[in-house]
């Protein structure tokens, strides 16, 4: 057998380790485990911490509010290095909102970020299965969950807004959310959009590829509210 194929079946069994059987053998068939070999040669931000993770993305974002933006990793040198493959330090589940773009509020570049949007930042089966995919396959060492100031999809949750299409199973995954924070005071919409952000990393948290990733120190999993205002993300908890 050779070295290469070694390391694959290497990648592979780490791969079942965590539990991530359910992934399927059509996509191991399919190359997951070249990917993951692939992945672990890519040498962006290597080593880092869940906690230097985390204050990776803070630290983006603080030069963003403070336009002293660096704009790395935005090269066309960069765009060759991942063009073969990716290690993302970070997940983000964001807000499907044109104006919340990761990339540029926590100023990271290509390859830098791993990111899944949707209104409301619900976790769904899939955004839940991308984010595994993206902690234990490609490496994220930190998922925020991102809400925003004057979230649309919760307003209408709020509001029970009849809507069509398939729109109100968006507004349905916020609904427990708008009960959970109706005894609180203050600005209902802002403590819906909390309730929400803390719901979907608990959600998160059940995931038994997550979870496992999280016990091994090897994943951290937080919640973070933009304010469209003043561009600035401030942890929830």
């Amino acid at each position: 057998m050779s070295i290469q194929r070694s390391k694959i079946n290497l990648s592979r069994r780490t791969l079942f380790k965590f539990g991530a059987g359910a992934i399927g053998t059509g996509v191991l068939t399919a190359g997951l485990g070249s990917n993951l070999l692939a992945a672990e040669k890519t040498p962006a931000k290597e080593d880092i911490t869940p906690d230097k993770a985390l204050q990776e993305l803070l630290d983006g974002n603080e030069r963003f509010v403070k336009a002293k933006r660096r704009n790395p990793n935005q090269t066309l040198s960069r765009l060759a290095e991942v063009a073969k493959s990716q290690k993302p330090f970070a997940s983000i589940l964001g807000c499907a909102d044109s104006r919340v773009p990761s990339e540029i509020v926590f100023d990271q570049g290509l390859g830098d970020l791993f990111v899944c949007r949707i209104a409301g930042n619900i976790a769904t089966t899939q955004q839940i299965g991308s984010l595994e995919f993206g902690s234990l396959v490609l490496g994220a060492k930190v998922i925020m969950v991102m809400g925003h100031e004057r979230c649309g999809a919760v307003d209408a949750a709020i509001k029970d807004a009849q809507v069509p299409g398939q729109i109100g199973s968006l507004l349905q995954a916020i609904k427990p959310s708008v009960e959970s924070s109706k005894e609180q005071s203050g600005d209902k919409l802002e403590n819906v959009c909390k309730a929400n952000i803390l719901a979907q990393v608990e959600k998160l948290k059940s995931s038994s590829v997550l979870s496992e990733l999280i016990k091994a120190e090897k994943l951290k999993i937080v919640g973070g509210y933009y304010d469209l205002d003043t561009g600035r993300i401030s942890l929830v908890s």
